[in-house]
């Protein structure tokens, strides 16, 4: 089996992205030494109608999101976790600049996310990360069951 040694999973809020996130806890512990980079884009196609404070209100709660999730991480045993916060396309970002600036081998992504319009009209976040990926990508669909012992 393949060692990952830098796993990028991008969560946007959702559902399905906390899914992803917590099966990239899993898959970091099992590939020792191997880096956990957190990354949410903020669309900034979302944002061109509103004012200021819009776009800094969505950088504040992505700063508190992988917060929270990087100390939990760290918490169940991750040894390296870093968090990035980006604006841009996501669809473009995460495969491109952002799984470069990684050193990405895996990208974990929740199958779905928050924009349903924009899936709808252009075809989902995961859709265009298994398309254009040049590592591994890990689409989650479900939450993370763990056995019964």
């Amino acid at each position: 089996m393949d060692h990952y040694k830098s796993i990028l999973v991008a969560v946007d809020g959702s559902k399905e992205a906390e899914y992803a996130f917590r099966k990239s806890i899993d898959v970091a512990k099992r590939n020792k030494n191997s880096v956990l980079t957190i990354i949410n884009i903020i669309n900034t196609r979302s944002f061109e109608a509103y004012d200021r404070s819009v776009v800094e209100r969505a950088q504040k709660s992505a700063e508190e999101l992988l917060n929270g999730y990087k100390s939990q991480a760290e918490y169940e045993g991750v040894k390296t976790v870093k968090v990035i916060i980006e604006y841009g396309s996501p669809k473009t970002m995460i495969t491109g600049e952002m799984a470069n600036l990684a050193k990405a081998d895996l990208i974990m992504c929740g199958a779905t996310g928050l924009n349903a319009v924009e899936r709808f009209l252009t075809g989902s976040v995961s859709e265009a990360i298994v398309r254009s990926a040049n590592c591994d990508v890990l689409v989650i669909r479900r939450p993370v069951l763990h056995a019964v012992k």
